[in-house]
């Protein structure tokens, strides 16, 4: 009977250990899980910025190259349509950032 008192403590202690380890790896996996969301959604973000900043650059690119149409201006309809139109331009000069 002496040698029974041991192995119940022993088991007792076993499942205490194998619960607090569960429990530990169960932290684990659930940070990396979340680890690994954070990384995907920065991964995302990232290759949209990159497809629309490509697509910024591709656009801009096509703008400046196709040919500038003068364009004849409307009269306003309404009761000034018979006043002189005055035309005003915008000049849109073109910043060019150095890259880092």
């Amino acid at each position: 009977m002496t040698t029974a008192a041991p192995l119940i403590g022993i088991t007792q202690l076993s499942v205490n250990v194998t619960t607090k380890s569960q429990e530990l790896s169960l932290y684990q996996s659930s940070g990396a899980i979340v680890a690994a969301i954070v990384v995907g959604v920065i991964i995302i973000f990232t290759v949209v910025l990159l497809i629309l900043k490509a697509y910024n650059r591709h656009m801009r690119g096509k703008r400046e190259l196709e040919p500038k149409s003068s364009k004849t201006a409307v009269p306003p309809l309404g009761q000034n349509s018979s006043s002189v139109t005055q035309h005003s331009t915008v000049t849109f000069i073109p910043i060019h950032m150095q890259s880092r």
